[in-house]
């Protein structure tokens, strides 16, 4: 109705047309061209205004060289997202031609599109510090971000090297990780939603925001997530009981229904968890959406995706030490077809064994394939058999090449690739060792010998000296609960050759014992973030907790002169103070200090007594 009831176009401004003004500015002229510039930067500027000055301003293009960046830079500050329909579509037109037709302006105009990928900034003052951040109250903001790409998707059509100074801008653009959650992740969703029009982009803004994700991820450790969710759920259940024992006699409505809201919320105790969780959600569902069509798994778009991933995890996630959620984008892929998730074993595989890798990636490889192994519930058995009987048939050959010689010794800067195997395929027994001997259990334990994990054991090697202790302790209970080789006296030698470490600090010697020689952590330790919990927990194989008569099993006699205390320690699941072994949960990432006892669904602290 604006536009209808608006006056007619004046095509006669400052004494002539916007080419006259263009023209006159040239021979030096610039009084008319100060005005022209002083209108369009005009706040209260109307919507007819616009939409006249851009009609003639698309037919004057030609004019626009790099002398005119200034007035150029003035049109790319226009609010036009905020503006009627027609304004838009006006200036859609508008960045078509100009683009088309001086391609210099191209880096301005993809800069200002970007930059109306995060929500518009509200100003907030505290104590004089600008604490100033995005508008989440902002109704329009879905549909600014269509009409944002729109204009870029108008760039690329006019200018076909578009994808190639985009990503610069992509780059320099996105926001810090300390900014709120909104900000990052309307500019993820963002980013994601590009890849769909300039497919060629996808690795790159794939690498980008997993690049940034894997920064929030080691930001916040396990072990502090697990402290902040802790810490919350007791002041809640003190507030829960301070209510109470205010309120008995008034029930007030509105406080009941806050209570329901506050216990079943979703948000995460930590900040920088909070929006890691909300990121992966949109990872995930991005994953998703590109390989299922009308809900059928697309297999060609889902093996193009897998292979972009791949590339990315390569990249990014195989370097880096001890990242806790940000892998889950393989587990997530991978259990979208059994294909995928022995590709990726193979992958993994072929740089485990590959000797010209550096000895740190063939060690972070080997302990991704017993991770993965043991906690995909969508890896069936005769996978995990495929790839112990690979694993464990390199071992042999491995054996077979260093157990004689100068380098028979444990030593993990000479062996590391080998006892990170051990370890693999250690922790992958003791999470399926139950399906690999169900069914038929004869058949199953003449498979498990045939492994022959007794030549492992005993090597010169001593791979049960390098392994964190926990899987030791339960891989030895295990293999002897089925007479399939007994540990507990290379244990016990290992113990008693045991030097614990001195170290000197402000409080006086500390004694420490390293008990993770190999740093090992295992990737696919239970996931802490809540909401992207709900995709990947389908999928994941938790860890069931020890029958008595399990625990039994493990148990092995007590030595001479051990007191009954020890014992007791034992069956309740907790560790003597006076024994130099500690016990470890396989789940551990910092497993030369402590478990973190609340890790829900993980091996619990299993001690056994030498």
């Amino acid at each position: 109705d604006e536009f209808i009831s608006s006056p007619p176009r004046k095509t006669v401004r400052f004494g002539g047309t916007l080419t006259d003004i263009l023209l006159k500015y040239k021979k030096g002229e610039t009084t008319d061209f100060e005005l022209l510039k002083h209108q369009l930067s005009d706040p209260d500027i109307k919507d007819a205004q616009i939409i006249s000055w851009l009609h003639e301003f698309r037919a004057s293009v030609v004019y626009l060289t790099k002398e005119l960046d200034q007035l150029v830079t003035i049109l790319l500050r226009l609010p036009w997202l905020k503006r009627s329909r027609e304004v838009v579509e006006e200036y859609l037109g508008f960045l078509g031609n100009l683009v088309s037709a001086q391609t210099v302006h191209l880096r301005p105009c993809l800069r200002m599109i970007v930059s109306q990928f995060v929500p518009p900034r509200i100003t907030i003052r505290e104590d004089d510090v600008d604490i100033s951040d995005s508008d989440d109250d902002d109704e329009n903001v879905s549909e600014n971000f269509n009409t944002c790409h729109r204009a870029l998707q108008t760039v690329a059509r006019y200018v076909p090297s578009t994808p190639q100074f985009l990503m610069p801008i992509l780059v320099e653009n996105f926001p810090f990780i300390n900014k709120s959650e909104r900000t990052l992740e309307c500019y993820v969703h963002n980013l994601l939603r590009v890849t769909v029009y300039l497919p060629a982009l996808r690795l790159q803004i794939l690498e980008l925001i997993i690049e940034k994700l894997l920064k929030l991820d080691v930001s916040a450790p396990q072990q502090d997530i697990e402290d902040a969710e802790e810490a919350a759920n007791n002041f809640d259940s003190e507030e829960k009981s301070t209510e109470e024992g205010l309120f008995d006699m008034e029930e007030d409505e509105e406080r009941k229904r806050n209570k329901v809201v506050s216990s079943s919320s979703e948000r995460m105790a930590h900040p920088l968890a909070e929006c890691l969780d909300i990121l992966m959600t949109i990872l995930f569902s991005y994953i998703k959406d590109v390989c299922h069509v009308d809900g059928k798994l697309d297999i060609n778009r889902t093996k193009d995706l897998y292979r972009d991933l791949v590339s990315v995890f390569d990249k990014l996630i195989l370097p880096t030490h001890a990242s806790c959620h940000v892998q889950y984008f393989m587990f997530y892929i991978c259990s979208f077809k059994l294909g995928l998730a022995e590709a990726f074993l193979d992958h993994l595989w072929k740089k485990l064994h590959d000797p010209n890798n550096p000895s740190v990636i063939r060690q972070t490889a080997g302990s991704y394939i017993g991770s993965f192994l043991a906690r995909a519930k969508f890896i069936p058995v005769v996978t995990v058999k495929a790839c112990l009987d690979l694993l464990v048939n390199w071992m042999h050959k491995y054996i077979d090449n260093q157990d004689t010689g100068a380098n028979a010794y444990c030593d993990v800067a000479l062996h590391g690739p080998f006892y990170s195997t051990c370890q693999a395929v250690f922790y992958t027994l003791i999470f399926r060792h139950k399906q690999l001997l169900d069914g038929n259990l004869r058949k199953g334990l003449s498979y498990l010998q045939s492994l022959n994990f007794e030549r492992i054991v005993m090597c010169q090697l001593n791979p049960l000296k390098i392994c964190i202790p926990s899987v030791v302790n339960l891989f030895a209970g295990i293999t002897r609960k089925y007479q399939l080789v007994f540990c507990y006296t290379i244990i016990e030698r290992n113990n008693r050759q045991f030097i614990p470490v001195v170290r000197s600090g402000t409080g006086g010697d500390l004694v420490q014992t390293c008990t993770n020689p190999l740093d090992s952590f295992f990737p696919f330790d239970p996931y802490l973030l809540k909401r992207s919990k709900k995709t990947i927990d389908p999928f994941y194989q938790f860890w069931e907790e020890l029958s008595a008569e399990d625990l039994e099993n493990l148990k092995k006699p007590v030595k001479k002169g051990a007191s009954e205390d020890e014992d007791d320690d034992f069956l309740k699941g907790e560790t003597p103070q006076n024994d130099g072994v500690v016990g470890i949960a396989p789940n551990s990432y910092e497993s030369n200090t402590r478990s973190p006892v609340s890790s829900i669904g993980s091996p619990a602290d299993c001690y056994v007594p030498y």
